[in-house]
Formats: C-alpha cells, sequence, structure tokens
C-alpha cells in the first residue's frame, strides 16, 4: 500500500505459523455460499475496532500496526488457504499481511486475498472522514497481482455505457461526455481527485471545462466506490492517480455493485519497472478493466473507521461497540450493510 513513511516503519518481524487442521470436504462453492460473506465481516471489524481505539492521536505507525495484528489473527480463523497478492508489502518490509503470506486454516479453498487493514492511515491518525478496513477475496489467480507503485484511474457508475469515458482521453472531452450521457449540463458534473501536486493541470482542466471537484486528502477506495451511487455521494467521475493496489480493491468493489473503471500502472521509473517485472508485468501501455484486476466470483467487505461517506465510523459506548460494515458478492450482485452491536464482557473487549 502506498502509505506514509512513518506507518511503513515495520514492528519487529514474527513467525507466524498457523495451525493446520484435517481437510475439510466442503466444496469451494459450499463455503462462499454458506459462511464466507460473513467470516469475512468479523476480519474488518476486528481491524476497525482496533485502528479506531486509535484514532485521532496522530500516531499512523501504531494505529496502522493495531489493524494489522488484528486482522491477521481473525484471518488465520477462517476456513480457507488464502494467499496475500495485495498487502501490506513485500517479505522483507512487512512483519504481517505481506505479499505471497499464506493465510486461513490452510485447510479449505485456495484463494487470492487482497487488503488493507487501515486505509487512510492519515485520515484514522487525523481523525478525519473515511478511514475503512477492507479486504476482497476471489479464486485462486484472478486478482491482479499488482506492484506498490502509482495508477492512472478513471472511474464512472453503472448507468453508463463502458466507452463514454477514456482514460487516454482529455478529462475536459471525459466530463463533457459524462454530462451528456447523464443528460445533464456539465456545471452538474462533480469530479472526485486526490488533492496533490501531481494533479495540478487535471484540476485545472476539470474546472475549465466547468465541472466542480470534490478534494480529498487520502480514500481513494471509499472514492471510487462513491461514483456507483453519483445520487447519494454526489460523485460523478474519479480521475487521477493513486495507489495501484488500492486500485485493485477499488475494482473488487465495483465488480459487485456495478461501475466502470479503467487503469494503468505508471512504470516511469526503473524501481516501478523492476517491481512490476518481479509480478511478471512488463507491459507499461496496456489499459487494465475491472475484468483484468477482478475476474470470477469476488467478495469485498470494508467497515468504517471514521465516519465518511460510504460508512459510519467504530463507536464506543459504554457497554458496547458499534461497527457499521458493508460486504459485496460479483456472483450475486447483492451488497449488505450490517450495522453490528458487541457487547462488552469481562471476557471480550474486541482487542
Amino acid at each position: 500500500m502506498a502509505k506514509s513513511a512513518a506507518a511503513k516503519s515495520a514492528a519487529p518481524k514474527r513467525n507466524v505459523i498457523p495451525l493446520r487442521r484435517r481437510r475439510s470436504p466442503i466444496s469451494t462453492g459450499e463455503i462462499i455460499d454458506r459462511s464466507l460473506a460473513l467470516e469475512i465481516v468479523r476480519v474488518t471489524e476486528r481491524a476497525a475496532v482496533a485502528a479506531a481505539r486509535l484514532r485521532g492521536r496522530g500516531d499512523e505507525r501504531a494505529a496502522d500496526q493495531a489493524a494489522v495484528d488484528a486482522m491477521r489473527r481473525e484471518l488465520d480463523r477462517l476456513p480457507i488457504h488464502g494467499e496475500i497478492v495485495i498487502g501490506e508489502g513485500d517479505r522483507d518490509s512487512a512483519a504481517m499481511l505481506f505479499i505471497g503470506e499464506e493465510v486461513g486454516d490452510l485447510n479449505g479453498p485456495r484463494l487470492d486475498i487482497a487488503l488493507d487493514p487501515l486505509e487512510g492511515v492519515t485520515l484514522c491518525a487525523k481523525g478525519q472522514a473515511n478511514a475503512i478496513s477492507v479486504i476482497a477475496i476471489a479464486e485462486r489467480g484472478t486478482l491482479l497481482k499488482a506492484p506498490d507503485v502509482y495508477m492512472s484511474k478513471i472511474a464512472i457508475g453503472p448507468d453508463y455505457a463502458p466507452d463514454t469515458v477514456h482514460l487516454d482521453a482529455a478529462p475536459e472531452d471525459n466530463i463533457r461526455r459524462l454530462a451528456a450521457a447523464k443528460g445533464v449540463s456539465v456545471q452538474e458534473i462533480t469530479a472526485c481527485i486526490l488533492d496533490r501536486p501531481r494533479h495540478a493541470r487535471l484540476i485545472d482542466a476539470v474546472r475549465g471545462a466547468g465541472a466542480s471537484i470534490r478534494l480529498i486528502s487520502d480514500g481513494d477506495i471509499s472514492a471510487v466506490i462513491d461514483v456507483a451511487n453519483p445520487d447519494k455521494t454526489g460523485v460523478d467521475i474519479y480521475l487521477g492517480s493513486g495507489g495501484a493496489p488500492e486500485g485493485v480493491l477499488a475494482a473488487a468493489a465495483l465488480k459487485c455493485i456495478g461501475g466502470h473503471m479503467q487503469a494503468r500502472l505508471m512504470l516511469d521509473t526503473a524501481d516501478a519497472r523492476r517491481a512490476a517485472a518481479a509480478l511478471g508485468i512488463r507491459d507499461a501501455d496496456r489499459i487494465y478493466g475491472i475484468e483484468d484486476m477482478a475476474r470470477g466470483d469476488v467478495l469485498f467487505a470494508a467497515t468504517g473507521v471514521t465516519e465518511g461517506s460510504l460508512l459510519q465510523g467504530v463507536r464506543f459506548g459504554p457497554r458496547s461497540i458499534s461497527t457499521e460494515t458493508v460486504v459485496m458478492r460479483s456472483s450475486t450482485l447483492t451488497c449488505r450493510r450490517i450495522f453490528a452491536e458487541h457487547r462488552k464482557t469481562e471476557k471480550f473487549h474486541l482487542d
């Protein structure tokens, strides 16, 4: 993940040896159908609560590490043989949840796992909106193994033709084409863009076309998801560059709820090209669609850490902890919201 330097300072490495149990006779499909969607909700809930205990305290590293620890513990309880394809970094830079790490009880179906225990570490540390805990699960070999580099992205909702916008078109052309497809004036279009110096020209072009812009400091997974429901979120299009791992997670979500997305890895440095080549990626010009980043049946879950447009944040009460989670599945195009109240006892504090 593209995190700050403080958040990347990992704790000392630990050897985590998962328990190996008798192989389950249940098939992959039956596990996904019966329980896995709800099982992964507990994974993001625990990570979100752990991070929320440290929100607003200014310590990015501590909040991120708390989420990582909680997510790793819960993942090993799942009846799966999972391999992390989007995680906290490579084996040398991450103590846990590194790319290639195997998680679960190792006796269930073989699955790809993309995750971000705390998307928006800075948002959480500052107590700002839209920090979430995220995971996506799919069959082995179906999620793009994206290097931790920048990715150019464009995304719109499901109510338009896929060719309404294009990654290589001028921003003002995309804005005009989207407005025409929506049947509104350009002035009624709102674009979401990360507030970064590299986006100065993009911002000028969008405003020059007459559209408004919602600038965000972090949290582009939530921002991409927002385009799927513009009537509620007020966001019609996402434009700009952000982390490639976040791009894969966003594509997994849109695969479940609908929408269109195009992306290209930004392999403009020697380090970026080496990172991509290590994962078998050599075509710097390739445009990835949703199906290129998340194929087959995908499960996606996200739990709010701080209040946001997608989810409410964790709320601590005197006797319970409240969470909101969205869980989606691509094969059934279902999206469920789970409002959970976790009762506190002497033995259970959701730590």
